[in-house]
């Protein structure tokens, strides 16, 4: 009979060979998608991080009692509001931009002690998951310390993935923010400049879907958008059944 703990450690290692695998097929299907060349994920391997240069750039920062983490400069979106498209890479005095995607250990050590934190917070100048199995093994590890974690996202993981990736936040992440930031698909299109069809609805569903396994699920819209009624916005999410919070253009929340 194998030993308990050898068939764990197979078990754990199996594990994480999925879990990269996904990752991995996650950014082919993007780069498919958008024609274009995107960096692969290199939190795949923590091993191969050894022999690449470091991250660049600020892996974590600290604002409002938080610990905010940026752990990829890829996103589904290219907003017209968002800094890195207009040639800013700067929050709050630090350079948000990447020579490459730390890996899961690294992010940790970025932390630190979880506790000091009212909140860890997956937000940086990048949507968090496109890395989403990496997310979601360090949320857990710091769940296990004690820290309550909370992803902000552009809501179009189920799009991207091509699957219903919801239940997978189930007991591993305690708060989602989703931009919303229209009442309708024009706007939306208009102002977030989505790179995949269908974006809108996606997010919409992905908001109804994550109810079920996320604690707390918050849609967001910023207020000084061309167009945008803000108490739409809030109709949509009270609709749907999550929260809503108005966002401050260029406030990290």
């Amino acid at each position: 009979m194998e030993p308990e703990g050898d068939h764990h450690r197979r078990e754990c290692r199996s594990h994480k060979r999925r879990r990269e695998v996904c990752d991995r097929h996650l950014s082919l299907i993007y780069i498919k998608a958008n024609s274009y060349r995107l960096p692969l994920d290199f939190g795949m391997s923590n091993k191969l991080s050894s022999c690449l240069e470091a991250p660049g750039g600020v892996v974590s920062y600290v604002l409002h009692g938080n610990c905010y983490l940026n752990i990829t400069n890829r996103c589904t979106l290219r907003c017209s509001f968002c800094p890195k498209f207009n040639g800013m890479w700067e929050v709050q005095g630090s350079t948000m931009r990447l020579r490459r995607e730390p890996t899961a250990d690294e992010i940790l050590d970025a932390i630190g002690d979880p506790r000091r934190y009212s909140e860890i917070v997956f937000c940086g100048l990048g949507e968090p998951t496109l890395r989403l199995y990496t997310s979601l093994e360090i949320a857990s590890r710091l769940r296990a310390r004690g820290a309550r974690v909370r992803i902000n996202t552009d809501g179009l993981a189920n799009l991207v993935y091509g699957r219903d990736v919801s239940p997978d936040l189930e007991d591993n992440v305690d708060a989602l923010s989703i931009s919303l930031n229209a009442q309708n698909e024009v706007l939306y299109n208009r102002h977030c400049r989505p790179k995949l069809a269908g974006a809108y609805g996606s997010l919409l569903d992905f908001a109804r879907r994550a109810r079920d396994f996320v604690p707390d699920v918050t849609l967001t819209a910023i207020d000084v958008l061309a167009g945008v009624d803000i108490n739409a916005c809030a109709g949509i999410a009270a609709d749907i059944g999550v929260k809503f919070r108005r966002s401050v253009l260029d406030e990290v929340g």
